[in-house]
């Protein structure tokens, strides 16, 4: 091939390419979207964790949101007292208020008070002891205590107690959803902090027949209903809070429980029935 050759090539291909880099260019202006700045630094003050709790996929995305004032700093749950004035004042709005959520555990049957029905030798996983024995505990709406929810907890807000029961540090849960999905008994849920009253069962049965499969189970005496009507009522044979109504929700509701299967926490009192109450139920 001639020098002439050579050069005719290379000269056809950088108009190729320069044509085509125009084009591009041209496009990129025409066709980009302008995004604010603020993005960005909102995300750089943000925890990082996406998990979810703001209700958006992703920190990012509750950044965009913030900046284009759909949602309110305070949003984010996760973020502490600085970030949280950071980024209000980054973006002069008031940092707003928002109530915290945390994940709760329906049930407080640990081994003191649930007996087993048989011993589960496999795979150390609730999901895999569920599908197998319905997880060898006497109650089989009760937790089984092998501690899926906390693998699943990214956070580490989840620890198992010594009645291999999970306990959910409220300080460091972000109510990312994950120990809810990892239950195979569906005894997690996601509450406002500020939600008070909840009823740590969902046995189904009565009188004798919940308490002889865990001491602290609903019987379905009723009383929590008399006493707290319009906010607790009896569905198939449980206690079941009504959260619409739960600012009308008061302690008297528990004070008649025979067994503390409905309880009143305060603040970040942990959701358990303590060894010496266990005790005097038994």
């Amino acid at each position: 091939m001639t020098a002439q050759a050579i050069f005719g090539s290379v000269a056809i291909l950088g108009g190729v390419g320069l044509t085509f880099g125009t084009l591009i260019a041209l496009a990129n202006r025409k066709l980009r979207v302008w995004e604010d700045p603020r993005i960005d630094s909102v995300t750089d003050i943000l925890p990082g964790a996406n998990c979810g709790a703001c209700g958006y996929a992703g920190c990012r995305a509750f950044a965009e949101a913030a900046v284009d004032g759909t949602v309110a700093p305070a949003g984010c749950t996760v973020m502490g007292e600085g970030e949280l004035e950071d980024v209000a004042a980054m973006l002069g709005v008031d940092a707003g208020e928002a109530i915290k959520r945390v994940a709760r555990l329906l049930c407080a049957g640990g081994s003191q008070v649930a007996p087993s029905k048989a011993i589960y030798d496999g795979l150390e996983s609730c999901a895999a002891a569920v599908a197998v024995s319905g997880g060898g505990k006497a109650c089989p709406w009760g937790c089984v205590g092998l501690s899926d929810c906390a693998v699943s907890c990214d956070f580490d807000a989840i620890r198992m107690n010594e009645f291999d029961l999970p306990e959910v540090d409220i300080d460091l849960c972000t109510a990312c959803g994950d120990c809810v999905d990892a239950c195979p008994l569906d005894l997690f849920v996601l509450m406002p902090l500020d939600h008070q009253l909840i009823v740590q069962c969902k046995n189904l049965l009565e009188g004798e027949a919940a308490t002889d499969l865990c001491a602290v189970a609903c019987n379905a005496c009723g009383r929590c209903a008399v006493d707290e009507p319009g906010v607790v009522s009896m569905q198939s044979g449980l206690a079941v809070v009504d959260y619409e109504a739960i600012d009308r929700a008061t302690p008297a509701a528990t004070a008649r429980c025979p067994t503390g299967a409905i309880r009143w926490v305060e603040g970040a009192q942990e959701l358990r029935l303590e060894p010496e109450t266990a005790g005097s139920l038994m």
